[in-house]
């Protein structure tokens, strides 16, 4: 989330599309209501289903289930063709005036470099061109036709309104309309905030959805202003604190980058992944990657790690392939695994085609499940009927529940959607055997650890010599946990040109991730996290509701990352000379000595407006990317490509290209690609989504959200339901080529009929919180129909655009 939930109300036009926040997020929503009220600010929801925030919506328009590239990609042909785009940030704070190599190509549908066998591209010549003195070529008036801009505007060229109106269903007057609405914050005195959530990330495309979008922000120049980013709405109170936290297989704290197997050398993983400057005068923040690594090292191993042994480098692992959860599955599927530790996850109803997964999980030896409930998956070896129709004697996976607390039994923090992070207090004990997530682990590791000081083993020493400083060991505590992730000084910090000056003396809490070193002399969990509990104490804590700008700032009610930054990259809500696009919307601003404001400004302070230096500092450019280079696995360009199962046979954008009628890099495993469903005989468009009564798969445990949520239902539109003879309550089976699902079906005006290539297209809604544990009344995993496929970077399944079928019984 660039921005921050109190920051909406700063918003002129707010977009919904990949979500619905009224439902999904009814206390975030207020601060739409708040644009609303207080600005006159227009609402507008793209979605295949009339939501509840379309009922509320200055303007509503409906959508074909995966195809929001299409639709977004017109967008941005429109503000190209209409010249409804920011110049002076485009120019300057983007990188449109850069050169692409000549080399880079894209045909048909697929970008050069593509290996079909693999699946996967040579993303070598989706690069710049670059100087003599080892900087990126540019060209200022924007028309070589080589530079970003110009490949931009043909790329988009072919998502006309026609096309865009063919592909996604939406009417050509209506697409028109959202683009003009879209468009209308160009200017510098209107700004445009995106509102976007699971609707956008479940696609085989999720993350080329996302990345449209910040391409729209970025051309219309409202990313690092008050009112505008790219906002994500998180399902949990803590999704972004454990996505900071990085509990990933490619990755650790921070969004660090683990090695892979060809990265032994410890100065060349450290050098790839600390980019020089691509511009003069560009900061290219990651170039600090030696400092956090082995910050983090010094967390981990304390004394053990050391210049000498590289931070204990060769232990940490080394990526071989994949192990996202779609490789965990398959592995498990083909017999490949032994054991899994399911902790604070449901796979077995969160994971695509649930049958897959239960099979998988029958040839595990043992399986461990830490949760506050008894999921579906820590009884997926039960006979539920027709909801777990399985043979429990032919399962010999030994099941362990440990019984852990919830987040209203447990003292730490949470940071919530807008990255602010808060400290919060348990209301009471977790009943019964129940313990803590961390006492848990601690005992886990602590049992280990004492294994292989016995016994030893493989590397026994990358476990026996864990830094393990807890006053009580199976124990540690919220608050020694915390000051070790915001990180210390493990040894005085002395001055290079005065050794006797000490600029941080050993023991105290740094002030934030300016302070950490390369090294050994600091530790820190989380670089990001750095100072949070600083020498002035937990600044999570703080509950200060003054806020002097009135925009929503509140720089002293817990504390943001990255050093209490509330907008991201606001370094850009000014102009070239540092003066705001807006001034009753004043981010930062330059006072002719340093940059003021009531943010705090991402770079630094100090750095004057003539001395070029680009907002966007992560980047070693300096500026936002239109051109995305190898950063996705898919494409520097967004394209629209047809979800795996579709209502058409061909990707209208490249009908004569089997090979572009989906994404060509997507996740997709041997046998799977058969089990993808056709049209003729699943002829409709489904998709699933969430309710305000249930919160996922949590609240059917709950009498009081079941009572107000009773029972599973399909939804479906008046079209459909007269075509098939159904009437509103009677069951209805949908089926799938991998499962179905038996419920009553709501009939509503919801679910309109839409024309696709000149044909019609009706959807099928799926809510997706029942399952057959809890108190409310068993309901089918509505996984149990979802295709095991997922998006080329971040691998996460195609929920939301598969076929099915549908009949009365």
């Amino acid at each position: 989330m660039t921005n921050h939930w109190v920051d909406i109300k700063n918003a002129d036009v707010v977009l919904v599309m990949g979500g619905n926040a009224a439902e999904c997020h009814p206390c975030g929503f207020k601060w739409v209501t708040e644009a609303i009220e207080h600005r006159n600010a227009k609402l507008v929801v793209v979605d295949p289903r009339f939501t509840r925030s379309a009922a509320v919506a200055d303007y509503y328009a409906p959508i074909r289930v995966g195809t929001d590239i299409a639709f977004l990609g017109g967008v941005i042909n429109y503000m190209l063709t209409n010249d409804k785009i920011h110049h002076e940030y485009v120019r300057n704070f983007t990188n449109a005036t850069y050169l692409v190599r000549e080399d880079f190509a894209f045909d048909d549908g697929i970008f050069s470099g593509y290996d079909a066998d693999k699946r996967s591209y040579d993303r070598s010549t989706w690069n710049y061109q670059f100087g003599s003195d080892g900087y990126v070529m540019v060209d200022e008036t924007m028309t070589d036709p080589r530079c970003v801009y110009q490949l931009l505007k043909g790329h988009f060229s072919r998502y006309t309104p026609e096309v865009v109106s063919g592909i996604t269903g939406t009417p050509k007057e209506q697409f028109l309309k959202v683009a003009e609405m879209i468009a209308s914050t160009a200017t510098a005195d209107r700004v445009m905030t995106i509102l976007y959530a699971l609707g956008w990330t479940q696609h085989s495309t999720g993350s080329q959805n996302i990345r449209t979008m910040a391409m729209i922000q970025l051309l219309l120049g409202n990313i690092g202003r008050a009112g505008g980013g790219v906002n994500a709405l998180r399902g949990h109170a803590n999704v972004q604190g454990i996505t900071d936290m990085n509990l990933l297989t490619a990755s650790l704290p921070g969004y660090m980058r683990l090695a892979n197997d060809a990265e032994q050398d410890f100065q060349g993983f450290l050098d790839k992944r600390s980019p020089k400057p691509l511009r003069p005068g560009q900061i290219s923040y990651w170039k600090n990657f030696p400092k956090f690594w082995n910050s983090l090292m010094k967390a981990w191993y304390g004394s053990v790690a050391t210049p000498e042994n590289s931070f204990c480098y060769e232990w940490m692992p080394k990526l071989d392939k994949g192990y996202d959860v779609l490789h965990m599955f398959e592995r498990m599927y083909q017999g490949q695994m032994n054991g899994f530790f399911c902790q604070g996850f449901n796979p077995l109803a969160a994971v695509s085609n649930a049958k897959k997964v239960g099979l998988g999980l029958a040839k595990l030896k043992y399986l461990v499940v830490i949760d506050p409930l008894a999921t579906e998956t820590s009884e997926f070896w039960r006979n539920a009927g027709p909801y777990n129709n399985v043979d429990p004697k032919s399962i010999q996976t030994e099941v362990f529940r440990l019984p852990s607390s919830c987040f209203a039994e447990e003292t730490g923090s949470f940071t919530n959607s807008g990255r602010v992070a808060n400290w919060h207090l348990a209301a009471g004990a977790p009943p019964g055997e129940a313990k803590t997530d961390s006492d848990i682990m601690a005992g886990l590791h602590m049992a280990l650890r004492r294994l292989y000081e016995k016994e030893g083993g493989v590397l026994a020493e990358a476990v026996t010599s864990v830094y393990w400083p807890y006053g009580d060991p199976t124990k540690p505590s919220p608050e020694e946990l915390a000051k070790e992730f915001s990180g210390y000084v493990v040894r005085d910090v002395t001055d290079a040109a005065d050794p006797t000056k000490v600029l941080l003396k050993g023991g105290q809490q740094v002030s934030g991730f300016g302070q950490l070193r390369d090294d050994g002399s600091t530790a820190c969990g989380n670089w990001l996290y750095a100072g949070h509990w600083s020498p002035e104490g937990n600044l999570m804590a703080r509950r200060d509701v003054s806020d002097p700008s009135g925009l929503g700032y509140y720089p002293n009610w817990g504390v943001a990352w990255p050093a209490n930054r509330r907008i991201l990259y606001n370094r850009a809500s000014a102009d070239t000379n540092g003066k705001p696009w807006d001034s009753s919307r004043t981010g930062i601003l330059w006072n002719g000595s340093r940059w003021t404001g009531p943010d705090v400004p991402d770079m630094a302070p100090t750095a004057a407006p003539e001395n070029g230096v680009g907002p966007f500092i992560m980047q070693p450019e300096g500026v936002g990317r239109l051109f995305a280079l190898s950063g996705m696995a898919d494409g520097p360009f967004p394209e629209h490509y047809e979800p795996f199962e579709s209502p058409l046979a061909a990707n209208p954008l490249h009908p004569d290209n089997p090979a572009a009628r989906n994404s060509p890099a997507a996740r997709v495993f041997k046998g799977d690609m058969e089990q993808f469903g056709k049209a003729d005989e699943f002829p409709y468009a489904a998709t699933t989504y969430r309710l305000t009564e249930h919160h996922h798969f949590w609240t059917k445990h709950s009498h009081a959200n079941a009572v107000v949520q009773p029972e599973q239902f399909i939804e479906i539109g008046e079209d459909l339901a007269q075509e098939k003879g159904i009437a509103n309550g009677d069951m209805v089976k949908v089926r799938s080529n991998r499962g179905e699902v038996t419920a009553k079906a709501v009939v509503t005006k919801r679910m309109r009929k839409l024309t696709v290539e000149g044909k019609p297209v009706h959807h099928v809604g799926i809510p997706i919180h029942w399952g057959f544990t809890g108190v409310a009344r068993n309901g089918y995993l509505a996984n149990a129909l979802t295709p095991f496929v997922g998006d080329a970077s971040a691998q996460t399944p195609e929920f939301k655009a598969f076929l099915v079928d549908l009949e009365r019984v």
